[in-house]
């Protein structure tokens, strides 16, 4: 049976690498190893930077919010307990990743902004994602890139409508 240069078969005898049919295993394959490689970045990061992966998913929720992030939303974005999330935001505070504002007439809202120099050395640490996302993307045509983005966004919908431990 022929295989990939990596010799990988699917569940069904197919070269893995081969050109993928589009059933629910081929996805499942092509997601967790996306997923498996993004969360080696993620990690290096944390370790280089001193800080925990969940530091990490805390940085990125404060960088993707559309509006200022609070420790409440954080917590419920992560799942974790306040406890959890004061740990992890005094963290990335004395890291220089964040820093805390109270922005509002009422002192007890708290805003939480990812600090410029921290932007830019995560930026610069993931600027190897970022090419690696550009060459990707460089063989797809408008059209097709926007069926993935369709794709990614219903996704994220999806996947964020699961709550753990449900089956």
């Amino acid at each position: 049976m022929a295989t990939g240069n990596d010799g990988k078969l699917d569940r069904g005898g197919r070269d893995a690498d081969a050109s993928p049919p589009s059933d629910l295993y081929a996805f499942a394959v092509r997601l967790r190893r996306m997923n498996g490689e993004i969360n080696r970045l993620v990690h290096g990061f944390a370790g280089d930077h001193g800080l925990h992966a969940t530091d990490v998913q805390a940085l990125a929720a404060i960088l993707d919010a559309e509006e200022p992030m609070t420790p409440k939303r954080l917590r419920e974005h992560l799942g974790l307990t306040s406890g959890a999330v004061t740990a992890c935001v005094d963290r990335l505070e004395r890291a220089g990743h964040v820093r805390r504002v109270r922005e509002s007439s009422d002192r007890r809202v708290v805003h939480l902004h990812y600090v410029s120099d921290a932007r830019s050395a995560a930026r610069t640490y993931f600027r190897p994602l970022a090419e690696a996302t550009q060459a990707a993307r460089s063989r797809f045509t408008e059209d097709e890139l926007s069926v993935v983005l369709r794709f990614l966004m219903a996704m994220n919908e999806e996947l964020s409508g699961i709550t753990p431990g449900e089956g």
